[in-house]
């Protein structure tokens, strides 16, 4: 009963935290710490849920168990991060975003690619990547290349997609100004039409992140060493260590966050003049 009442006084005070942060002016340090609230508020319900229904660890364990974990595990989980998110996850979406940014370029110079090749571009970003994944492991083994392959295929027509249609994004009036000043299709590209484009590329790069790190974790699922993300929360499911599992989800959402925040940070630096940029 003790940890019901807890619930309703944690859910109560962090709403209440809210509604006072909602009504102050917009800020930096507002705009931050109204998800942390609301993320402190959602932990503190889940652990009293947990400990006042009595809900089985192997079901639900709760965040302080989790928690714990997390911290006696951390060579295990420092080990399984590498592997998947450095070695399998970045270095694929480097490899799928650079060759699709290249491709897209490639499109805009010669428009019969662009007939040609989107059209099965969408037709294999389609794929589910439970079908690929298998086929991708048995062609580069088991180690970090099957899974750098496989987000390579998730990343790259998202990237190409979003890059085609920034490469479209100038006006008529534009490209006449620019043809009005004698400049050739690479000066045109370098200093018009990139520089348009570059929303939608990193629209592209941050679609990519998520994408990035679910396909290094899934592909895992279908063979891998004794190390790795997927890995671990396949086999730790099976020894109905769920905690360690949960552990893996937390260094998971951490890692993809971080991944994408770094990705919008940095197009705020690039695109600082565009209008979603502005405060």
């Amino acid at each position: 009963m003790i940890w019901l009442v807890f619930v309703a006084v944690a859910w109560a005070f962090g709403m209440w935290v809210n509604i006072r942060l909602a009504r102050l002016r917009p800020a930096r340090w507002v705009s931050l710490a109204a998800p942390l609230v609301f993320g402190a508020t959602l932990i503190a319900v889940w652990e009293g849920i947990v400990r006042g229904l009595e809900i089985s660890q192997v079901l639900l364990p709760a965040p302080s168990l989790i928690a714990l974990r997390l911290v006696s595990s951390l060579d295990i989980l420092w080990v399984d991060f590498v592997q998947t998110v450095l070695k399998g996850a970045l270095s694929g979406y480097v490899l799928g975003c650079g060759a699709a940014f290249l491709i897209a370029v490639a499109i805009d110079r010669f428009p019969f690619l662009q007939r040609g090749l989107l059209p099965v571009g969408n037709f294999v970003a389609a794929l589910p990547v439970i079908g690929m994944a298998p086929i991708l492991v048995m062609w580069f083994g088991f180690d970090w290349q099957s899974k750098a392959a496989v987000v390579v295929v998730m990343v790259f027509f998202p990237m190409l997609v979003n890059t085609v249609q920034g490469l479209q994004a100038t006006d008529a009036m534009q490209r006449d100004l620019m043809r009005t000043y004698a400049a050739s299709y690479w000066a045109t590209l370098f200093k018009l039409r990139l520089p348009a484009a570059m929303p939608f590329v990193f629209n592209g790069l941050k679609i990519g992140t998520t994408l990035a790190l679910i396909g290094a974790i899934v592909a895992e699922f279908f063979g891998s060493p004794v190390r790795g993300m997927g890995f671990r929360i396949s086999t730790s499911v099976g020894q109905l260590a769920l905690d360690l599992v949960w552990a893996e989800i937390v260094v998971a959402a951490i890692a993809g966050s971080a991944f994408y925040g770094a990705m919008s940070l940095f197009e705020r630096r690039v695109t600082f003049w565009h209008p979603s940029q502005r405060n």
